[in-house]
């Protein structure tokens, strides 16, 4: 069973702080060519106040950390996952070797404002998708603006069809596009040689895609991370990150087309976003 969300009405005007979120700083003469042979998307033409998402992959191709760059000034800001902060900053500095650049915590807030557009040049728009809205960095929330909490952001990107890699992708388990990183201007394949370039180009190249995060739509609560959505009796899928009512999955494309979902004894009808075509796989 599926469903369509390309015809969703227009989100609510929203604010959140993204607490989950935080700020890696990269700067010195050599940031450019460090970071280009490093991560997903392209930096050589990043401009201040510019953001663009990506990702920094394990050699075998598959998902380390998914990032927002933002150009500025001097360097750039590195978004990532709060409680991965460390770890990035971690492991930047092993490929640093004699490049001069400098790698450093940012204090800096991350937020995300969605409806109208928000006043203030600070403001960036989603590079994923423009019905996300925008990113803010040490941005107070914008007047008359309702806080709906990570939740509310949450719920508004599930409604989309916009996996978070950082919930829906534990470290290593997971290749770019099976994340739809494709789709969402994660990756750049015109940029030339990244860390895992070799096997997310060969999956492009290949067009037929496997298996893609997608939303699922079921009554009652969320069931588990990992919990087995099923064609019949044939596995199609499992569950990752969701609230009650939706979830995102990772799902076969072969197995879900027409099929009877169903996920805990639950029927499931599968959401399709406007941005994947359906007949993918």
């Amino acid at each position: 069973m599926d469903a369509d969300l390309s015809t969703a009405a227009a989100p609510s005007p929203g604010f959140t702080a993204l607490p989950g979120r935080a700020l890696v700083r990269i700067a010195g003469p050599d940031w450019r060519d460090f970071l280009q042979g490093l991560l997903t998307q392209d930096v050589e033409s990043l401009a201040p106040g510019d953001l663009r998402f990506g990702a920094l992959l394990t050699p075998q191709g598959k998902l380390l950390f998914d990032l927002f760059i933002v150009g500025a000034d001097d360097g750039v800001l590195i978004d990532v996952a709060a409680d991965r902060r460390d770890a990035l900053i971690q492991r930047l500095t092993l490929y640093r070797l004699r490049a001069k650049v400098e790698i450093a915590a940012d204090p800096r807030g991350v937020s995300a404002f969605w409806g109208e557009a928000p006043q203030g040049e600070d403001w960036r728009a989603d590079p994923r998708l423009p019905a996300l809205g925008w990113r803010g960095y040490g941005q107070a929330a914008p007047a008359g603006a309702r806080d709906l909490g990570e939740a509310g952001y949450d719920a508004h990107r599930l409604a989309l069809g916009v996996p978070d890699p950082d919930q829906d992708a534990p470290p290593e388990t997971t290749y770019p596009i099976e994340a739809n990183f494709d789709l969402l201007a994660g990756v750049d394949f015109k940029k030339g040689c990244f860390v895992g370039q070799e096997t997310t180009s060969r999956m492009k190249r290949r067009g037929a895609i496997k298996t893609r995060m997608l939303p699922l739509r079921f009554a009652g609560a969320p069931p588990a991370f990992g919990a087995e959505v099923l064609a019949g009796t044939l596995r199609a899928g499992e569950v990752r990150s969701g609230a009650d009512g939706r979830v995102m999955a990772l799902l076969r494309l072969d197995r879900i087309a027409g099929a009877e979902l169903t996920v805990d004894g639950r029927p499931a009808t599968v959401e399709w976003p406007g941005y994947i075509a359906r007949d993918e796989g």
